[in-house]
């Protein structure tokens, strides 16, 4: 503001003494743009005004003082010059840093943007990876304790469930070999194909209504995580001989749902494996439901789950 000061007791100098003034209405307006910068932004306006009517007011009363020669019609015109060019030159000033700081923050936006497309890519392969590590594994831990079964009941059977572990062990090597290289991620078809067939295998009659297609490729790991999970906890928590997967969707919301017979008093009591699909779905403004159905012979139990197609 000193700095300021001087150039408009300049200013009003020149006017008096100087031949031609006009050049010297310039000097308030290049130190103003520093003082209205100095300022909060709140007040930068009243700032502006401020300095702009002091150095107007310098030019008339300089005159006066020193008793210039200069007609009062010039002098009104060097006070407006004056004060148009404080403004203008503040003006100018605040532009240049708003601007320079508009190319700062889209840089740090842009660094931002790559970072976070760095965290999702990562969570893209973490999600992948685990979907079908942990479809795999779960099919092989499922297999070898059916196998365990049918040892000295059908040795002809748990030889050829003995020979799909392997198959399992070799499909799940080359499964994350392509997974490392980004050439393979989960489908809900394939865990509803792996599901019917190890269900086959434990002699539960599975049934699919629906097409797995009608499901958006975005949704299509989280209901393959559900169908994973019903399958897993009716070989595990169930004596059932029939389960029923069914797929609806209306162009908005998607329900995927498996109904199984043989109910246990351990499907009363959802797992862990259930809680953490319901945060996954309440993440994308689904949810996800575990319920007895019916009493006696008739009683069934359903996993459920439902989430928008948009969002």
């Amino acid at each position: 503001m000193t700095t300021f000061a001087v150039a408009v007791a300049t200013w009003g100098y020149g006017v008096t003494v100087q031949a031609d003034p006009l050049w010297w209405c310039f000097l308030p307006g290049i130190v103003a743009g520093g003082v209205v910068l100095n300022t909060a932004p709140g007040r930068r306006i009243w700032t502006t005004l401020v300095l702009a009517v002091g150095t107007s007011v310098a030019c008339p009363v300089a005159a006066q003082w020193r008793q210039s020669e200069l007609e009062p019609r010039i002098t009104a015109v060097l006070a407006g010059l004056s004060a148009t060019f404080v403004v203008v030159l503040v003006l100018l000033d605040v532009a240049q840093v708003w601007f320079w700081d508009m190319v700062v923050e889209l840089d740090r936006s842009r660094t931002m943007a790559e970072e976070l497309a760095v965290a999702r890519e990562r969570l893209r392969f973490a999600a992948d990876l685990h979907d079908i590590q942990g479809h795999h594994l779960q099919a092989i831990m499922l297999k070898g304790e059916l196998t365990e079964r049918l040892i000295g009941r059908d040795d002809d059977a748990a030889k050829a469930q003995a020979a799909e572990l392997t198959e399992l062990a070799r499909t799940a090597l080359t499964d994350t070999r392509r997974v490392v290289h980004g050439y393979r991620g989960t489908t809900l078809h394939n865990e509803i194909t792996n599901a019917v067939e190890i269900l086959s295998a434990a002699g539960i009659d599975t049934e699919v209504h629906g097409e797995s297609h009608t499901v958006p490729p975005p949704l299509q790991s989280l209901f393959g995580a559900l169908v994973r999970e019903g399958t897993t906890n009716i070989l595990r928590h169930s004596q059932a001989t029939r389960c029923r997967l069914t797929l609806e969707s209306d162009g908005t919301t998607v329900h995927v749902r498996l109904v199984n017979d043989g109910v246990t008093p351990q499907d009363s009591r959802p797992g862990s494996g259930i809680e953490s699909l319901r945060e996954r779905f309440t993440a994308l403004g689904g949810d996800v439901y575990a319920r007895v159905v019916g009493a006696g012979d008739d009683t069934t139990f359903e996993l459920g789950g439902h989430a928008p197609t948009r969002r």
